[in-house]
């Protein structure tokens, strides 16, 4: 059984999870854009989200985390999922 999450509601919980603002809402539009591909809905599960995306202000604090070659987006991109939004980037855990 699934209920359906308002962007609203999404945003309030993920904030409380250490999420921005503004990254919580490109997770919600991602997910949701990722449901329309898959044709089915994703469970709303908060504790999951928060382990498996970082967020991040630069890729300077994504290259300290994780290595100096993950500095630049083109790598990034394709060794793991990113969302990049105004003022951030969301890293999928890898």
């Amino acid at each position: 059984m699934i209920t359906r999450v308002s962007k609203y509601t999404f945003t309030d919980v993920m904030t409380l999870k250490g999420f921005s603002y503004k990254g919580s809402v490109a997770l919600f539009d991602y997910l949701e854009h990722l449901e329309d591909d898959l044709g089915e809905q994703i469970e709303f599960d908060p504790i999951a989200f928060a382990s498996e995306w970082y967020e991040y202000k630069t890729l300077e604090e994504v290259a300290h985390d994780f290595g100096e070659e993950y500095g630049d987006l083109d790598y990034l991109s394709q060794t793991t999922t990113t969302i990049e939004f105004e003022n951030g980037i969301l890293v999928l855990n890898f």
